[in-house]
Formats: structure tokens, C-alpha cells, sequence
């Protein structure tokens, strides 16, 4: 029997374009047999895998819109400097995933999600990927989305994660693994836009940072096998090189992201099915 994917990469907040993508999949009547998902992939996953409906995405869609409401995602800078000045690890709110999945998804184990859910985080004590497959949600999403710097590190049953991008930032092999036969990756966009060399000191760490991100998701690509169908939707962003883009992950651009995603992936689910 076809198995099909949903794979959800990571990105901050640029996973707004995932809740466009997931509106365009489900209006489709395309649902998933299971979901995979890394950083803020996981957080869009876990809700999709606990209600792969319209209402559940409509839910999802809910969530982002408050949290750009509450500000929680855009604090002051200064706020920033002071908590990283008192905490020197990180400069957002300790648990303020965690809280938020616990507000907004209504399901607190991932064995009890309608669809089979994994998503990964990097164990810092042995620089080894860790997939979370069962136990409780919250924790392990928070996990995966441990960006260095922005979050303190989650500790769960007495190791410690960052943020699962940096072990797979769109794990589609996993996908593979499991069984998969068709696969839809939800991308956050990056990947569609090319990368440019480096022109200034800034530049240089954010090519590299995408170099490392990409490479893996690149080598999987080129090793899927005919068997299976591949579908990586498209984000509906503007493809300038990757090194122009410093500020698009403005919360104010929330709402945009998610129609651009929703229009695109609708005209290329259309020509798909004809």
C-alpha cells in the first residue's frame, strides 16, 4: 500500500510558509500516513499528524497569528540583550515552546497523534541525532527547535538537544526509511533560493551556515529512489540569492509567507493532477 510523507524542514519563522503549503495539501484532499519534521517543522508537523484536517491546520494557523500578536517572537533587543547578559546561552523565554504546544495542540503524547509523528533534535553530550517516537510532545518539539543562541538547550531524560536542523534540516531520508513511497517536503524556501559567493564578513557566516544547512537534504535528493514520488512544493518567494536575504524572517511577514506558500503549492498540486 502507498505511503505518503509529509516531511517538514526547518527554518524559525520562516515555517509560516508551511501553514500555506499544508492549507494548499489538505484543499487537495492529499493527507499524510505519516509526518516527519525538524525545528520549526515539528511544531507545523505535530499539529497536522494530531488533526490532518482543514480544521486542524485552521488551529495552526491560529497559533501563529497569536504569537505574532503577543510579540513573544519579536522582543525588544534589549529585552534580548538582558536575558542572554543574565542567562549567557540564550535570548528567548525558557518553555515558551513547550508552553505553546501545550496550549494550542491538545494532545500531550506523541503515540496518541491521529498519524504516526518522528520528529529529531541534536543530543549535545554525543553530537548524535535523537528521534523522538513516542513520550511526551511538548519536550521533544522543543527539543527540535533549540536554535544555539536563541533557546537554552531542552534537556529530556537527562541528555541535553539543540535544534534538529543541525543534524537534518529536511530529513527526507528519514521519510524513506519508514517506508515512504510518495513525499511532499515542506520547505521554509531557502533551498529555492540560489547562493550567491560571499561579498562582506555578514554574508560569510550566512553562506556557510546555508551550505551546512542544505547538503545533507542535497545528498538525499540525488539518492531517492525511482520508487518513489517526490514532491518538494514551492514557497512562493521572491529567488534572490540567499545572501540578499537578511530580514526576511520579520514576523510581519508572517501572513504574507503563508499566502504566497498557499498559491503556489496550489498551481503546482493542479498540474500535477492533471
Amino acid at each position: 500500500m502507498p505511503t505518503t510523507a509529509f516531511v517538514l524542514g526547518g527554518g524559525g519563522v520562516l515555517g509560516a510558509t508551511q501553514v500555506g503549503m499544508l492549507q494548499a495539501l489538505l484543499a487537495e484532499g492529499i493527507t499524510p500516513d505519516l509526518v516527519v519534521g525538524t525545528s520549526i517543522g515539528s511544531v507545523n508537523g505535530a499539529f497536522v499528524a494530531a488533526d490532518p484536517s482543514i480544521d486542524g491546520v485552521a488551529r495552526l494557523e491560529e497559533l501563529w497569528r497569536d504569537v505574532v500578536r503577543s510579540g513573544e517572537m519579536s522582543e525588544s533587543p534589549v529585552r534580548q540583550a538582558a536575558r542572554f547578559a543574565r542567562h549567557r546561552t540564550h535570548v528567548m523565554r525558557r518553555g515558551l515552546i513547550r508552553d505553546l504546544v501545550a496550549e494550542y495542540l491538545g494532545v500531550e503524547r506523541i503515540e496518541d497523534l491521529q498519524v504516526p509523528f518522528q520528529c529529531v533534535a541534536a543530543e549535545i553530550e554525543s553530537s548524535a541525532s535523537r528521534w523522538f517516537t513516542s513520550g511526551p510532545i511538548g519536550p521533544a518539539v522543543a527539543a527540535s527547535c533549540a536554535v544555539p543562541g536563541l533557546f537554552a538547550p531542552v534537556e529530556v531524560d537527562g541528555a541535553h538537544y539543540y535544534d534538529g536542523g543541525l543534524v537534518h534540516s529536511i530529513p527526507v531520508g528519514r521519510a524513506i526509511a519508514l517506508g515512504a513511497t510518495e513525499i511532499h517536503v515542506l520547505q521554509v524556501g531557502r533551498i529555492e533560493q540560489p547562493l550567491s559567493a560571499p561579498t562582506n564578513p555578514l554574508d560569510v557566516g550566512l553562506v556557510a551556515f546555508e551550505i551546512a544547512r542544505r547538503h545533507r537534504f542535497v545528498e538525499e535528493i540525488a539518492e531517492v529512489p525511482d520508487s518513489v514520488r517526490l514532491h518538494v512544493l514551492p514557497s512562493g518567494v521572491d529567488r534572490t540569492p540567499t545572501a540578499s536575504l537578511r530580514g526576511l524572517a520579520s514576523v510581519a511577514k508572517v501572513e504574507d509567507r503563508m499566502a504566497r506558500a498557499f498559491d503556489a503549492t496550489s498551481a503546482y498540486l493542479e498540474g500535477t493532477t492533471r
